[in-house]
């Protein structure tokens, strides 16, 4: 974002008369100030309304830029490694791409799009971290990389999803496809919060029929195989086919990586957590390798 403003001068433009011509001069923004606004609005809004900080709470206000633009795919977008968040312009308030519109004046669909890519933004700054000061959700992370998303199921054709074939994903491959997993169940998750609390997030905090509502949202998410990631594959021949291949549902998160996420980065109360994993369906790990 910069702040521009024209400045009109009297200039010889031509050798034979004066001419009023206009240059602009551009200021530049406080644009990490604009942004670490937004990270602080972000963080005190969600708590307002009851939802998830744990893992908002440990990413910097000013680690993430945010810009606005007239996305057409997606509605919001990161991008780890520039640590840039690109939001449509009509999450903006007033659709003028200054600033983000109010929590409350966002739909479910539309936080839940906010969250999922909020929790990119986390591990993209968990990754920017010197190597030994990982935290033990990283660890955790890396483990079940290794074991759960090595070798996967995936479906060639997403409107077939009986139809599966194994894959040996790349190291590349293979964080990503854990990033959208995990990200998709944050989403997912805050979005079934509100839509069992009929948008109140504190709803499922404390045993009542918001809470077993939640609850049986997860198992049958679960069941149906709904909460799985999805990567871009490395092969330029293969994205010419398909730019994203998702998991099957044999390869969707686990009931270990949910009770670890609901814990550890959402912070969900751990009678909830107990919960949760009675509700879940038991999986194992689509490789050989041990996760041990």
């Amino acid at each position: 974002m910069t702040l521009s403003f024209r400045l009109m001068v009297v200039a010889a433009c031509a050798p034979t008369a004066l001419t009023l011509c206009l240059w602009d001069i551009a200021l530049p923004a406080e644009e990490s100030s604009v942004s670490g606004h937004i990270w602080t609005q972000l963080v005190k809004e969600s708590a307002s309304l009851g939802l998830p900080t744990r893992f908002l709470r440990e990413v910097p206000s000013q680690f993430v830029k945010f810009e606005f633009d007239d996305l057409q795919a997606f509605a919001a977008e990161y991008h780890p490694g520039e640590h840039r968040m690109v939001l449509n312009r009509s999450l903006s308030f007033n659709a003028a791409g200054g600033t983000l519109r109010p929590l409350n004046r966002l739909t479910h669909t539309e936080i839940e799009t906010l969250y999922h890519e909020l929790f990119h933004a986390f591990m993209d700054y968990a990754a920017t971290r010197q190597e030994g000061a990982g935290t033990s959700l990283e660890v955790f992370a890396r483990k079940q990389q290794r074991c759960r998303y090595s070798v996967v199921l995936i479906t060639p054709v997403v409107q077939r999803p009986a139809e599966t074939e194994e894959r040996f994903l790349s190291d590349q491959e293979s964080w990503e496809a854990l990033n959208e997993a995990w990200a998709v169940f944050i989403g997912w998750a805050v979005w079934s919060q509100l839509e069992s609390g009929h948008g109140s997030g504190r709803a499922i905090g404390k045993p009542g029929k918001s809470r077993e509502a939640w609850l049986q949202r997860l198992s049958t998410a679960d069941q149906e195989g709904k909460i799985r990631g999805y990567y871009e594959p490395s092969n330029p021949e293969e994205r010419l086919i398909a730019r994203k291949r998702y998991l099957a549902g044999a390869s969707r998160v686990s009931s270990e990586e949910i009770s670890y996420l609901m814990q550890n980065a959402l912070g969900y109360p751990l009678d909830l957590v107990h919960q949760a994993q009675k509700a879940l369906h038991p999986t194992v790990p689509a490789s050989d390798l041990s996760c041990g």
